[in-house]
């Protein structure tokens, strides 16, 4: 289930990635003035099996976007759910195992839920336009996030019975007799593609003003050019595969390189490694994922 406004560079890359691993795709758009609808359209005729309009009302309504996708986890036909932005690509950690065998995996060793480890990719200082076509390609720079455990589990076996997505923004699902696997899936996110793109993404004016009043959208809304500070290639990691992404000392949040939070001081970021790295041993008591030796920088 993919919620979409004015995601016109990455819808149909999205579509086409889940057609490859073998998903299908329900889209709802929030009244996008692209080519969002348009591209997506064109994929109907493969792994797309619907499109619906929601109304925006003039801003970003994460509670009613959650809400309709609450409704739609009871009607649509589908072995399996997954909560999912057009600016993720979900992935199995194995070598050439598609998304679809990891999840039809889990369903067969009696799981019902699973988890996803982050994976922020960002322009860079070296390069910092990847605002085209081509930026899978381009962008390989990224950083693993883990501010809690587990983060994403928002991909479940379907229920008879409602479920909840709202309380935690659409990152955890919850239902009775939830069974989350032992082991999680990897999740690629392509945070903004140039500091002119994450100007037009983010910002206060995109958001519902009553969830900014509950403290909702927090660091996105305050994200501006000016606070935009990118890295340097040098301080992050090099996607090479999906099965090769490194999960080892996680940031504690999406913003730790980019934006206000990249100018904590240094005794405050290696707190914050500290406590990811706390983080990710306590998952790996949990699901036994073993973190990947880190190479490189």
């Amino acid at each position: 289930m993919i919620q979409t406004y004015n995601e016109q560079r990455f819808i149909g890359d999205c579509l086409d990635h889940l057609a490859e691993h073998g998903i299908s795709a329900y889209l709802v758009d929030n009244e996008s003035s692209d080519d969002t609808v348009a591209i997506a359209e064109r994929r109907l005729s493969a792994n797309l099996i619907g499109i619906e309009t929601l109304e925006r009302s003039g801003h970003f309504a994460l509670q009613t976007q959650l809400e309709r996708k609450e409704q739609l986890a009871q009607t649509l036909d589908a072995d399996w759910l997954i909560h999912l932005d057009a600016d993720e690509f979900r992935v199995s950690p194995d070598r050439g195992r598609s998304l679809s065998q990891a999840i039809e995996e889990i369903d067969e060793a009696g799981f019902n839920a699973v988890n996803f480890l982050e994976f922020t990719f960002v322009p860079t200082r070296e390069q910092p336009d990847h605002d085209h076509p081509d930026f899978l390609r381009t962008m390989r720079s990224y950083y693993p996030v883990l501010p809690r455990f587990p983060h994403r589990l928002n991909a479940w076996k379907r229920q008879d019975g409602p479920v909840e997505l709202t309380h935690s923004g659409g990152h955890i699902v919850n239902f009775p007799g939830l069974n989350m696997a032992p082991r999680s899936l990897y999740a690629r996110h392509y945070l903004f593609l140039s500091v002119s793109y994450a100007s037009r993404k983010f910002g206060p004016q995109r958001y519902a003003p009553d969830e900014l009043t509950r403290g909702m959208h927090r660091w996105r809304s305050r994200l501006t050019p000016a606070t935009i500070e990118l890295p340097s290639e040098r301080d992050l990691r090099t996607y090479v595969a999906d099965h090769l992404l490194d999960p080892s000392s996680p940031f504690t949040h999406t913003a730790d390189v980019v934006g206000q939070s990249a100018k904590y001081p240094t005794a405050k970021r290696k707190s914050l490694r500290r406590r990811s790295a706390r983080l990710l041993k306590r998952a790996a008591r949990r699901t036994g994922l073993q973190p990947q030796a880190r190479s490189g920088s």
